[in-house]
């Protein structure tokens, strides 16, 4: 108990109040109001807009890819680059277990079914080992892919996690997803900011998504982002994501089955006015987990931090307890005293829509969901 109460006045300090300290909150103080006013007073505040655009080219410049599409939410960014990839109804997709069910989800919603693998320790993400030693066993490769030996399905696409903006081994996975003809698809939504080897997450894979809910570095209320460095991929999202419609001065046809995942501008405009506050979000960020490291580290707990080779956003920060009893103790006692701790997810195949999804033995991943805290990390 003692050190939980030194836990407790070291968070209060960093934000400096001993009122209620959520985990994570959005920081408006940019050009936020400026720019929803000007839209409001253009009229243009739905789908159509030059916030919309200006937005798709932000992220463009920097995710460092072709083709940024801005979407309603990051579930449907993931939703339609699945189907982008290739994954058809019946198909399989690899992915992990240890989640936000969105990741889950954006694979059922294509009518497809989750493979649940184990994820590597350090990076809490999808394990290439677990994934080789997976298709190894039940992988069987044919001219058009390769399929599940156990239940006879496409295994259309593969699908890492970026969790807490923690970038998964994306070389070594992508090595093996190639071997076997498999696309990946990076669910980037927690990472906007982080970098594997110099990249910046979802622009390394085939297809990438992120999200701006609420929660995230970077917000516009809800909303999300496609981004490619295939052109054709890129164009073909826009057009998907916009009820795919033909163009045509006033003539209304549909051409293939497309949605109306479109970003309303008055969101792009907030989402506009926040990346611009990125670098210095970022920057309080990454001085708040130095805080903790040293923090932490003085009182013999682990406090995760980026490995080499990478950078790292510091989405969600987070701990590592020694059990789930310790985990449990910690959880209860911080949120009595006003201070929001959060458990990690629970691993999708114990929920009861993925309860029959084939999986590996999840060792990693149920250590980690015993063992695993976030923290406060706002931007201070």
């Amino acid at each position: 108990m003692q050190k939980i109460n030194e836990i407790l006045s070291f968070i209060k300090d960093q934000y400096k109040t001993d009122d209620f300290i959520p985990l994570h909150v959005p920081r408006f103080r940019g050009n936020e109001k400026k720019y929803l006013n000007e839209t409001i007073d253009s009229t243009f505040v739905s789908s159509v807009g030059a916030y919309v655009d200006q937005f798709e080219s932000m992220m463009e410049n920097i995710v460092e890819v072709e083709k940024a599409v801005a979407v309603v939410n990051g579930t449907s960014s993931l939703q339609v680059a699945l189907r982008l990839a290739g994954v058809k109804a019946g198909d399989e997709v690899i992915t992990q277990a240890l989640t936000f069910i969105a990741t889950a989800n954006a694979i059922a919603y294509n009518h497809a079914e989750p493979i649940f693998l184990d994820v590597d320790l350090d990076t809490m993400g999808l394990s290439p080992k677990a994934v080789a030693e997976f298709l190894e066993e039940f992988g069987e490769l044919r001219d058009d892919g390769t399929y599940n030996k156990k239940t006879g399905k496409k295994i259309a696409a593969c699908m890492p996690m970026h969790t807490f903006g923690f970038p998964v081994h994306l070389d070594e996975l992508i090595t093996v997803c190639d071997k076997w003809g498999i696309p990946v698809v990076e669910d980037a939504a927690e990472s906007l900011g982080t970098y594997y080897k110099g990249k910046h997450t979802g622009s390394i894979g085939l297809i990438g998504g992120f999200s701006f809910n609420g929660n995230k570095t970077v917000t516009c209320g809800g909303g999300g982002a496609i981004v490619t460095n295939s052109a054709e991929l890129g164009k073909h999202a826009k057009y998907l994501t916009t009820t795919a419609k033909r163009p045509h001065p006033y003539e209304f046809f549909h051409d293939e089955l497309g949605y109306n995942f479109r970003m309303p501008n008055l969101n792009a405009a907030l989402a506009c006015a926040q990346l611009e506050m990125l670098p210095k979000f970022l920057e309080d960020k990454r001085n708040l987990a130095h805080e903790y490291a040293e923090f932490f580290k003085s009182i013999n707990i682990k406090f995760r931090e980026e490995l080499p080779d990478t950078k790292v956003n510091y989405w969600l920060m987070c701990l590592e307890l020694g059990d789930k009893a310790e985990r449990d103790n910690f959880l209860k006692i911080t949120n009595e005293n006003f201070v929001m701790t959060r458990p990690i997810w629970t691993l999708m195949f114990r929920l009861p829509m993925y309860e029959n999804c084939q999986r590996d033995q999840q060792k990693n991943a149920i250590f980690l969901e015993e063992r695993i805290v976030n923290i406060p990390s706002s931007v201070r």
